[in-house]
């Protein structure tokens, strides 16, 4: 299995870096949305390399979301395809809001060979409805966690999100980006102004990790 088999668009590091971050997309929009090109071509120039995917549903212009076990499974896939595409690499999964979740479903499951995740605004509840947390699988991640959350997340702003922190037992990192809601977007500004600082945190934390 190759990326262009599954549709997924591989994006190689300018420069060697020795990382490789799987990346998904949020549930209203795919891979080709201008915040997941951006991601992923600001990542590779500073020396990550991404790979980016539609979930079946979005491949066949579906609107509502597969169930999370299908969704898992497309994951698993692409993480394999994307092992193939740059062997020997550090591979890390990741994903906006949705992308991000299933992600950390994934690790909770099965971490084995994966140095991290990154989830850019985690849906910790819907919106208007904090009851209903999405956390019963965190607990069970074993590899580091970089969370980044805007300020004004209405899914989840980082004074929610930080008392589940501590109940999990994987090394865990809260990156706050100051006035910011779901989208990472700041009113006013361009989005490329509170990106770049956001993906310049991400290369950090990701230089830090361990290397086994």
């Amino acid at each position: 299995m190759d990326l262009l088999s599954i549709g997924a668009i591989g994006y190689p590091a300018q420069h060697s870096g020795g990382a490789l971050l799987v990346l998904a997309h949020g549930a209203g929009a795919g891979q080709q949305h201008p915040f997941m090109v951006a991601v992923a071509r600001g990542l590779s120039a500073r020396g990550v390399s991404v790979v980016t995917f539609d979930f079946p549903y979005m491949r066949q212009r579906r609107h509502m979301p597969d169930k999370a076990p299908v969704l898992e499974d497309c994951f698993r896939d692409v993480i394999a395809a994307a092992r193939e595409w740059s062997p020997g690499a550090r591979v890390l999964i990741g994903g906006k809001s949705m992308g991000g979740r299933m992600a950390t479903h994934v690790a909770a499951q099965d971490g084995s060979g994966l140095a991290g995740i990154v989830a850019l605004g985690y849906p910790l509840h819907p919106p208007g409805k904090p009851q209903q947390l999405r956390i019963a699988h965190l607990p069970s991640i074993a590899v580091p966690v970089l969370i980044v959350q805007g300020e004004r997340d209405t899914f989840g702003t980082p004074s929610e999100i930080e008392p589940v922190l501590a109940t999990m037992k994987a090394s865990v990192t809260l990156h706050i980006v100051p006035g910011a809601d779901h989208s990472l977007g700041v009113r006013g500004r361009k989005l490329e102004q509170t990106l770049e600082p956001t993906l310049d945190a991400i290369v950090q934390w990701i230089g830090g990790l361990p290397i086994e």
